[in-house]
């Protein structure tokens, strides 16, 4: 976390945001003693990013069964993947 006076954070505002926007927090200081803390809104937000996403209809949460997709056996395919793709690019030589 930065500590900054009042007036240095006046003389270089753009640089103490451009900090706070790639996550870092920045204490604000008045003759020595703290007044204020900037932080990244998304930090003082109730719900975080993943819940705004879901409220707006974007993201669909899991429903836990990705698990279950991993147990299953692999796929046995009667031709090797390489030997298919050298097939399909032969053509285009």
């Amino acid at each position: 976390m930065s500590t900054v006076s009042i007036s240095e954070l006046k003389t270089n505002l753009s640089r103490y945001l451009r900090e706070v926007r790639r996550g870092g927090e920045v204490q604000v200081l008045d003759r020595g003693a703290p007044v204020a803390r900037l932080v990244p809104a998304a930090a003082t937000d109730n719900g975080g990013a993943r819940e705004r996403l879901i409220g707006a209809g974007l993201l669909r949460p899991g429903d836990g069964a990705t698990a279950a997709a991993l147990d299953r056996p692999t796929l046995t395919l009667p031709v090797s993947i390489s030997e298919a793709l050298i097939e399909d690019r032969t053509d285009r030589l």
